[in-house]
């Protein structure tokens, strides 16, 4: 059944993370209910299943509801059912936070606690507003030098996007490319160097996966097998090693806040409206579907709380 939800999964072009995530999920809904098989099982054992998530083990609201939407696509798109509990299954409601913002200083501290490839990654997300898997998927074709700007591909949503190229980072950016062109030659001279074409464009252009354009503006330094096709390739690199990078600069910059890499996509956006940027553009940089999702920056603006006088400091 598990070979099952996979082979759905990429029938839908899912990504590999979405794929590992409901199998599972499934799986633990499968063994939390005595391994029988789900066909057996209906909204009851969903909602004791959920419940049980937040109650016992103490899930975040987003976590539950990645469960739910696991359990769901078993049951609709695998499995075929259409039964009349999977309207009434209630969704966790997730709490409405305020976003951790850097200010200029902070991100200039940050930044220069870096160095190397972390450093102008870090840069990217913060120049550019890109999400982490968006800056580290980044492909060489979809870097355009000559517009100054960054093709997204595949975003969240699986919807493409253009972002501003900062010009303060086009030279390390030409370096890096020319890295990754240099790992790519080595490849070819051993038989490799093919990147894994998404849907069927493999077969509509057959020589395109071996071509620059499509490689990793930041490859791995190694190889490693495809999990999906099991040949070997170059991937890209791995979002842990930024993630933990910018974790130790925040340490030796000082910065008390929680800050981590989607920290800088924050920063980005409430900059820009610091700037009296227009919210429309900022909401079509970040790839927002709805402008409700980017108006939650204006709360962290000098708009908000942080603009009223309190009382207290009328009279001193």
């Amino acid at each position: 059944m598990l070979e099952l939800v996979r082979e759905r999964v990429r029938l839908r072009h899912y990504s590999l993370r979405t794929e590992r995530a409901y199998v599972s999920w499934v799986r633990r809904f499968v063994i939390a209910n005595g391994r029988r098989h789900p066909r057996e099982l209906g909204g009851a054992e969903v909602e004791r299943f959920l419940t049980d998530l937040a109650a016992r083990d103490d899930v975040a609201s987003g976590t539950q509801n990645q469960a739910l939407a696991a359990l769901l696509f078993l049951y609709r798109e695998v499995l075929g059912l259409k039964l009349p509990w999977m309207q009434d299954v209630v969704r966790a409601k997730r709490p409405r936070r305020l976003p951790v913002v850097l200010s200029r200083g902070e991100v200039d501290r940050l930044l220069g606690a870096m160095d190397g490839t972390t450093r102008l990654m870090a840069s990217l997300l913060y120049g550019t507003g890109m999400r982490l898997m968006e800056c580290t998927r980044l492909r060489i074709k979809d870097v355009d030098f000559e517009r100054n700007e960054i093709v997204v591909r595949e975003g969240k949503g699986d919807k493409d996007r253009r972002v501003p190229l900062p010009r303060t980072l086009r030279q390390d950016l030409e370096r890096a490319i020319e890295r990754a062109c240099v790992l790519h030659r080595h490849d070819l001279a051993d038989g490799l160097g093919e990147f894994h074409l998404p849907h069927a464009l493999a077969k509509k252009y057959p020589t395109a996966a071996r071509e620059t354009g499509w490689q990793y503006v930041f490859p791995s330094a190694q190889r490693s097998v495809d999990p999906r096709t099991a040949r070997m390739r170059r991937h890209h690199v791995d979002d842990s090693s930024l993630q933990r990078a910018v974790k130790r600069a925040r340490v030796l910059a000082g910065i008390a806040k929680p800050a981590t890499c989607h920290t800088l996509r924050h920063s980005f956006a409430t900059h820009l409206l610091e700037a009296g940027q227009d919210i429309r553009t900022v909401q079509e940089l970040l790839g927002h579907k709805d402008l409700g999702t980017t108006q939650i920056y204006t709360h962290v603006l000098g708009r908000g709380a942080g603009a009223v006088l309190s009382p207290l400091d009328r009279q001193a």
